[in-house]
């Protein structure tokens, strides 16, 4: 069975290729709802063609049965390496829990290719050491955001990197929903101890229990969300059970999952929250990178909005988290409720980050260090609204109040430029862009001059050169 792809996951395919006929790994980087899987399961499909082994590895066991699922869904026959799944040591495409994979690394043959889901994780121990183990095998690693935490990039383990398309090109293209995001009030973090470079999780618990913000989280639900299917996040198990008896006292039919909530519970909830018998449904690391709640529901699910309640340091977290309301479909605008402060800390899941294989140069930086400047809350409806502000919220038409920003000024008169001046800035521009040889280098040099289509204009430019 052929698997069909749509345009920009052909082209990402094929570059993909080209930087593999250069490097032994690389690492793509593509959007949270951009099509991950089913772009490894052509890639995997393709080795398999070839008669090569593909290895498809996963960081979480709530994972295999879902990619199992994408796989079966692209018609792509394939195995096991995980605790308590069949296991057929010849069969050319293998699913593979990482936590097993480790333990029998020196009793498989190496493969050709190794797809590693979610990447950005490759520094956790025996990460590194399954790819150690198979220096000969090709290496692709797939993530939306390619940073560790610490904002320390993935050079280290991938050669190059090829970018997708970015959020803001996906939504429009009608890839993904168009989303409002609304942060209503968020606790201050200021004392609370960190665990693992992120919140640590009591402190973060007591803080997002506050009366004052619980109630905000039901009203402001009720305002923005009232009726609509809602993922709620929360700092853990107590808190997320917590969250959903509050909104169950309010009238507003809730429920909790967690990693450890048995499977037969764990679909029947989901089918109830897929047939609407559920509106808000509360969970602790489960609806983030990858889940898949259609495959657990057994029909098609469309997440509407998400209550972020647990604060984070990590990007990815974060952009796994609010952008699982925007999935599209027809007419819809996905609503983020950021309870969390969040989108503060790291900007909108559409702004335009410079991602490279160096990272953000770590040292404990802020995640949106090289983006741009947070947003501004509307104090009317609590909308969060890009830089440069408009007159009015685009929401509520609440007036906003101009920033004052002091401008530098310098001595002397405004100098008219020369023809010279001209022809220097022009040959400025040309070398920057020649300095920019791969396709992915001038789309990145398009992002940073802010053209409105940096794509479509590196497409042009590259083609150009081929002629």
């Amino acid at each position: 069975m052929a698997i069909s792809l749509r345009d920009y996951q052909q082209d990402l395919v094929a570059r993909t290729g080209q930087a593999l006929r250069r490097v032994r790994r690389v690492l793509v980087v593509l959007p949270p709802g951009g099509g991950k899987t089913v772009i490894a399961a052509f890639i995997a499909q393709a080795f398999a063609s070839q008669g090569r082994q593909t290895f498809f590895n996963c960081h979480r066991a709530e994972l295999l049965k879902q990619t199992s699922g994408t796989f079966n869904d692209c018609g792509l026959p394939h195995s096991f390496i995980a605790a308590g799944r069949p296991m057929y040591v010849n069969a050319l495409t293998q699913v593979c829990s990482i936590d097993t994979l480790k333990n029998r690394i020196l009793k498989l043959p190496e493969p050709r290719a190794v797809i590693w889901d979610e990447c950005h994780h490759i520094g956790a121990a025996g990460w590194a050491a399954i790819m150690e183990a198979w220096p000969n095998a090709k290496h692709i690693g797939l993530t939306g955001t390619p940073w560790r935490l610490d904002g320390t990039g993935l050079g280290e383990y991938f050669d190059e990197m090829v970018l997708g398309p970015t959020t803001a090109e996906l939504i429009a293209m009608g890839n993904l929903a168009p989303y409002e995001i609304f942060a209503p009030g968020a606790p201050s973090m200021k004392g609370v101890r960190k665990q693992m470079g992120d919140y640590a999780k009591k402190d973060s618990e007591q803080r997002m229990r506050e009366p004052k913000l619980t109630g905000d989280m039901i009203s402001h639900w009720r305002k923005h969300a009232d009726g609509l299917l809602t993922v709620g996040y929360a700092v853990n198990v107590a808190h997320s059970q917590y969250m959903t008896q509050q909104f169950n006292m309010a009238g507003i039919p809730a429920a909790h999952l967690d990693g450890g909530t048995d499977d037969g519970e764990r679909q029947r909830t989901i089918k109830d929250y897929a047939d609407g018998k559920v509106k808000v449904l509360w969970n602790v690391g489960l609806f983030g990178e990858g889940f898949d709640l259609s495959a657990w529901a057994g029909k098609p699910v469309t997440i509407d909005a998400v209550i972020l309640a647990n604060p984070t340091q990590s990007l990815s977290k974060y952009l796994q988290e609010s952008m699982r309301c925007m999935r599209p479909k027809p007419g819809k605008t996905g609503i983020i409720l950021d309870h969390a402060g969040n989108s503060s800390r790291h900007g909108f899941p559409d702004d335009v980050r410079d991602w490279s294989l160096d990272g953000n140069g770590g040292g404990g930086k802020a995640a949106n260090d090289n983006g741009p400047p947070p947003p501004v809350t509307c104090e009317g409806c609590f909308r969060q609204i890009k830089r440069p502000l408009p007159e009015c919220c685009p929401h509520c038409d609440k007036r906003l109040v101009a920033e004052y920003k002091p401008e530098a000024v310098a001595e002397g008169e405004l100098k008219k430029l020369s023809e010279a001046d001209k022809k220097a800035t022009r040959a400025r521009l040309q070398a920057e862009q020649a300095m920019a040889k791969t396709l992915d280098e001038l789309v990145t040099l398009g992002r940073k001059r802010g053209y409105a289509a940096p794509m479509a204009w590196a497409r042009k430019v590259h083609a150009g050169r081929r002629r």
